[in-house]
């Protein structure tokens, strides 16, 4: 099966630590990467990662707050010093493009590629990214300032050729891809040979979904429902989940209740306060709702 991971940069929330770096991930989907936000000192991570710098062609941003953007220029002038040419692509609030412009036009003057700002509609659920296997849609989530997630979906891929079955009736090549599309095999005499002799069933379609900064919202079970791996942030304990409310952030029990409502198969919970310095309680709490959670690991990979 092609490649399609969960890489975990950072898992730090707001406040800086030296346990946690800010807030940044990376899909690899088929070697093509796709960053998740940008926090401070993410492209020293993805050296630490190995994660190749030239296969990263878009970045998506949940939103606008620091912990989640604050490294994006930095990143932006190290491509620039690795000679890349090719176009990068910004997935962002509006406000984005606005932001970072300047400083660009102030510190990379000379870029040799160019820096695309794609204005995405936080509150909206649309799809914002298709390429020929992917497609990436925003989730609304609901922060204090406009936010929202990405669901990264693989595309259905093409039924398997029973290559025996191929051979005894004599398929021709030119019919091949629309056989593996799931059309039926029409011979000459206008004898019709169901897909089902021809073919398998190809695997399932995976997806992964991003939930980060969000407060407990109910709203995006639909959207998630049954995803291969959910992140969703788990700020605070349940006992903290006043502080919660009001700076719109999710408790571990909560991020389990999403996941649990949603049917999801695993899921990662991260973006940890600084005041824990044991976050196996986080976890323990999660599990009480949602046993197949687990803890993000900064510098560990995760198959979805």
């Amino acid at each position: 099966m092609e490649r399609f991971d969960l890489n975990i940069l950072g898992t730090g929330s707001a406040l800086p630590t030296t346990r946690f770096n800010p807030t940044s991930q990376v899909v690899n989907f088929r070697d093509n990467l796709f960053m998740i936000d940008c926090g401070e000192g993410t492209q020293a991570q993805l050296r630490r990662m190995q994660l190749k710098f030239s296969r990263l062609s878009h970045i998506f941003l949940s939103h606008l707050h620091g912990d989640h953007c604050f490294g994006l220029m930095g990143l932006i002038s190290t491509l620039g010093l690795l000679g890349r040419t090719g176009d990068l692509i910004v997935h962002a609030h509006p406000d984005a493009g606005r932001i970072f412009r300047p400083m660009l036009d102030y510190f990379c003057a000379e870029l040799p590629y160019q820096v695309i700002f794609n204005p995405i509609a936080p509150q909206k659920h649309e799809l914002i990214l298709e390429e020929r296997s992917l497609k990436v849609y925003s989730i609304p989530l609901k922060h204090r300032v406009p936010t929202c997630g990405f669901l990264f979906e693989e595309k259905p891929r093409p039924r398997h050729i029973i290559r025996e079955m191929i051979d005894f009736y004599q398929v021709p090549v030119r019919d091949m891809n629309r056989i593996k599309e799931g059309e039926d095999f029409v011979r000459e005499d206008g004898t019709i040979i169901p897909n089902e002799k021809l073919t398998r069933p190809a695997e399932s379609i995976r997806k992964f979904a991003y939930c980060s900064d969000t407060a407990y919202h109910k709203s995006i079970v639909p959207i998630i429902e049954g995803v291969d791996l959910l992140f969703h942030e788990a700020t605070f304990l349940e006992k903290e989940k006043v502080r919660a409310k009001q700076t719109m952030h999710s408790t571990a029990l909560q991020a389990a209740k999403i996941a649990h409502a949603a049917q999801v198969k695993k899921l990662v919970i991260g973006h940890f306060s600084a005041r824990y310095t044991d976050l196996n309680v986080l976890l323990a709490e999660a599990k009480t709702i949602f046993p197949e959670t687990i803890l993000a690991e900064e510098g560990k990979c995760y198959p979805v």
